[in-house]
């Protein structure tokens, strides 16, 4: 029989171990399967990114989702796949151009500059690819799709045409988020929020026809140039006689009229606010419901444009200067009130976001967002944790129209022409010789490419081959489609869950996936969200090289729990490299113990003699189902860390620290059948034990396995173990067995308590008395005394009344109805006289402890202001506190 090597180094196992699951195909779906389907679509990284600590929980989740319903008989696909990254790829290409030979995008010329970032894409798009395979994850990689693939970019002229032409696709001018260093209208989502030191300037506009003045706040004071309001609550006394009348905007002299909106807060600062209806995004709403004049101050580069007069050329921030020196001679600038705010940077240039009109594309939302709530209303597609059905109804109750156009070359350029000779468009799905409107052949392809997230809207199906209507495209979507998760993160709920869904009822007239599985962020161990800046960011790779991507994986689902933010720990990490060593290691002891153990040919059917079972053997197979059990429901439900524990828990404290130590004696000593009957337990729960921690730690389980006397081909594609695949062997198992094993292990728990408190060696053996005076629980500690002598070393062991127990340690155990008293004698073993002395002042601080205890959790300002967990933990350790006291008091008792 094989044997493992004496420790585990993931490095030794983990690229033999993949690439021998790719070599075998066992990552590979099928279109066409009697087996039930079941598919995940990945969320696709960006193609020039990194693997993060947050891609690595989301790939975890996923992966284990599909092992555990491959192994569960199902056709399970997960679809890889990674995104153009329009501005984060030409970013980054960009960047690269300027540092190694000095040259623009400009200078090259758009055709060549795609030509360099196809370039980049082929040298570095397989480095997440890489690293996912480091992760474990078992895509289909024969699915692999890229968001510029040709497939893909048919998807999106088709939907994009198709629109279009049912007037769902309009170009207009609208106010967007516009990136000056990067020249384009960018999504929310590349708007980075932070708090920035700012100036609150509160300005003097003179009211026509008098002396007097409205004053107004505002943080940025070069916006007033495109002022064509100023606006009041109609309720408030202060104005009401101003409503309609004229004011003067300083600096450019512009007459403007004081309108009344109840978007105006009467109660905050003067009650008066100044409408820059082209460079705000609330002032853009009252002034299409009031239909003001709108002002654009801003060129491309966000420099002063030449509305605003003498500071036409300035950038905005010399813009504002200039703005507050003219304000301060002309002694209309009031005061400057020093203050902290909310200000929007771009995430790839880093400069600050300006408020923009600006002509773009855009797409209708209102009739896509009413069959997307209605599904989600209804219950089709459920959200976990449910709590964010209401954020996303509530964003679908008032959605606007998506600005689906980026001044950017990479990308999906718009399959729009316009025809020189009579201005309109010619929108198609093939690049058109002639103007659809006129016939004329002076036609020019919109310079503009697709938001990134009209692409990934698509994601589900367009992945799957659709328009094709090939064989494998048809069968592909037939099988797979709908998918059953979406895994990702609550950042993208509105730029791609929503949409997602929008374009399946739209065009496949399905939801793309059953389920969404929000999951929170990944924080670090003080709560504090990961940055470069703060220098708490981490690298998943590195923890892989340290501690092996089984003992990254088990952290994130050990502590996952449903929609919060995970606190990542190194720490933790490193416990789970230990527990995959525990695993290990116990492996490792009971193939030592079957080197004489000839594999039956029923394999994992085989069953034990009845009569040849030890105690211990039926409590382990007790344990077992109930483990099955347990996982199974967990897994079922979502609460992966539930199962995580569960797996973790039987592992170490139930087989590896318990069943090992009890069956020790029956290896070497033990009658033949007894034996045999154990080697075969042994064997079959350490399969299942394997297979049931698979979807969680691939790497290590599969190794243990390939060395079990009992095994399939391979880990991966075994069955995974539930109470009815295992039901004859779990009959085995016995109610009663738990029972009184379970008061054999409180009393050597107690034991061993013993021991340490009194710190007495382990090589000390005990002179020890069970007191009990409960018939049945005393003839399972008789029944039991040799494993309980040899387990917790003793030297005697008596079992009856409790005697007299001065000078002794005595731990009471209570388990269901079972009482029973470890009583263990310390003359000999230690000097009382110290010992009361350490006792006197544990008991002294812990009534200290007890008291600052009792403080804290009777303030309620702490109650109500400190973490749930935090609350729970103290509230846990007052209870230990008051219980040890007591305790220590009692021993003081018996000790004088």
């Amino acid at each position: 029989m094989k044997t493992l090597a004496d420790r585990y180094n993931p490095q030794d196992v983990e690229d033999k171990i993949y690439k021998y699951w790719e070599e075998s195909g066992y990552f590979k779906s099928e279109d066409k399967s009697t087996k039930p389907p079941f598919s995940i679509i990945l969320p696709p990284p960006n193609v020039t990114g990194f693997l993060h600590l947050g891609h690595a929980l989301d790939h975890t989740i996923q992966d284990l989702l599909i092992r555990w319903k491959r192994m569960s008989g199902f056709n399970a696909m997960w679809l890889p796949g990674t995104d153009h990254a329009g501005i984060a790829t030409q970013s980054v290409v960009e960047k690269e151009l300027k540092k190694t030979s000095n040259v623009t995008r400009h200078a090259l010329g758009r055709e060549k500059f795609v030509e360099k970032i196809w370039e980049w894409k082929n040298e570095y798009g397989d480095r997440i690819y890489r690293q996912m395979r480091r992760l474990g994850d078992s895509c289909d990689w024969d699915r692999a799709t890229f968001t510029l693939d040709d497939g893909v970019s048919a998807a999106v002229r088709k939907v994009f045409v198709t629109l279009y032409k049912k007037n769902g696709i309009y170009k207009g001018q609208r106010l967007v988020n516009w990136s000056g260093p990067l020249e384009t209208a960018i999504s929310d989502l590349e708007v980075e929020h932070k708090q920035t030191k700012s100036i609150l300037y509160h300005i003097h506009y003179p009211i026509d026809g008098t002396t007097e003045f409205l004053t107004i706040a505002t943080t940025r004071p070069e916006t007033m140039l495109g002022d064509t309001a100023v606006c009041v609550h109609p309720d408030d006394d202060r104005y009401k006689h101003l409503i309609g009348k004229y004011i003067t905007v300083p600096l450019i002299n512009r007459r403007v009229k004081v309108i009344a909106d109840i978007y105006v807060d009467k109660d905050y600062g003067s009650g008066v606010v100044k409408i820059t209806p082209a460079h705000d995004f609330n002032d853009y709403k009252i002034g299409k419901a009031h239909k003001l004049e709108f002002i654009n101050l801003l060129n491309k580069k966000t420099e002063m444009n030449e509305n605003a007069g003498p500071y036409a050329g300035l950038k905005v921030a010399d813009a504002r200067k200039k703005v507050v020196e003219d304000l301060k001679a002309l002694g209309l600038l009031v005061k400057e009130d020093p203050l902290v705010n909310s200000v929007g940077y771009c995430s790839r240039s880093g400069a600050v976001v300006e408020p923009m009109l600006s002509d773009q594309w855009f797409m209708k939302m209102e009739d896509l967002a009413t069959p997307a709530k209605r599904v989600v209303e209804s219950g089709v597609i459920r959200f976990e944790p449910e709590s964010w059905t209401k954020v996303y109804l509530h964003w679908l109750n008032n959605i606007e129209d998506w600005c689906i156009s980026r001044q950017l070359w990479w990308g999906h350029r718009i399959p729009a022409w316009h025809c020189a000779d009579c201005k309109q468009y010619t929108v198609a799905e093939i690049d058109p010789t002639a103007c659809e409107h006129c016939g004329k052949t002076h036609l020019t392809q919109e310079e503009d490419v697709l938001d990134t997230w009209f692409s990934s809207g698509l994601w589900a199906f367009s992945t799957m081959g659709w328009p094709s209507e090939s064989e494998h495209s048809v069968e592909t979507q037939k099988t797979f489609y709908p998918t059953n998760y979406l895994v990702t993160g609550h950042d993208i709920i509105f730029f791609w869950v929503a949409r997602m869904i929008m374009m399946g009822l739209e065009f496949k007239k399905d939801v793309p996936f059953r389920t969404v599985y929000i999951h929170g962020l990944v924080r670090d161990s003080q709560g504090r969200k990961m940055s470069k800046s703060l220098g708490n960011s981490i690298d998943p790779i590195d923890m892989i090289e340290k501690y092996g991507a089984d003992a990254l994986r088990f952290n994130f689902l050990a502590h996952l729990y449903s929609g919060k933010d995970l606190k990542f720990s190194e720490q933790r990490v490193e416990g789970y490299r230990n527990f995959m060593n525990k695993v290990w290691n116990a492996s490792r002891f009971v193939l030592s113990n079957l080197q004489d153990f000839i594999a039956p040919k029923e394999g994992v059917k085989a069953l034990p003699k009845a009569a040849d079972l030890s105690v211990f053997d039926k409590w382990i197979i007790s344990k077992l189902a109930d483990v099955e059990k347990q996982v199974h429901e967990a897994l079922e439900a979502e609460r992966f860390s539930d199962a995580a524990t569960v797996l973790y828990q039987f592992i170490w404290n139930q087989f590896c620290d318990w069943y090992i130590e009890f069956t020790k004696p029956i290896m070497t000593s033990g009658s033949p059948a007894a034996k045999a009957a154990t080697q075969l337990v042994m064997a079959q729960v350490l399969n299942r034990m394997i297979r049931l921690l698979h979807p969680f730690c691939p790497f290590v389980t599969e190794e243990i396995y390939s060395n079990l006397p009992i095994k399939g081909e391979a880990c991966i594609t075994d069955v995974y173990p539930t109470v009815l695949n295992d039901k004859e062997l779990l009959a085995f198992g016995s109610k009663h067995a738990e029972i009184e094993i379970d008061i054999v292990k409180e009393v050597i728990t107690a034991i061993r308590n013993i021991r340490g408190e009194n710190r007495i060696s382990p090589a000390v053996k005990l002179k020890m008395r069970l007191g009990t005076t409960q018939l049945d629980v005393l003839k399972m500690l008789q029944t039991n005394s040799s494993a309980i002598m040899t387990v917790a070393r003793l030297e005697t062991m008596d079992i009856g009344a409790d005697g007299n127990m001065m000078k002794c340690a005595v731990a009471p155990v209570a388990l269901g109805d079972a009482r029973v008293n470890v009583i263990i004698p310390l003359e000999g073993l230690v000097d009382f006289d110290e010992e009361i002395k350490r006792i006197q002042k544990t008991i002294e601080k812990l009534e200290k402890d007890v008291s600052i205890l009792s403080g804290k959790l009777s303030n309620e300002k702490f109650v109500a202001n400190a973490d749930e967990d935090v609350i729970a933990a103290d509230r846990v350790l007052l209870q230990q506190s008051k219980d040890q006291v007591v305790s220590l008091k009692s021993a003081l008792t018996r000790f004088q």
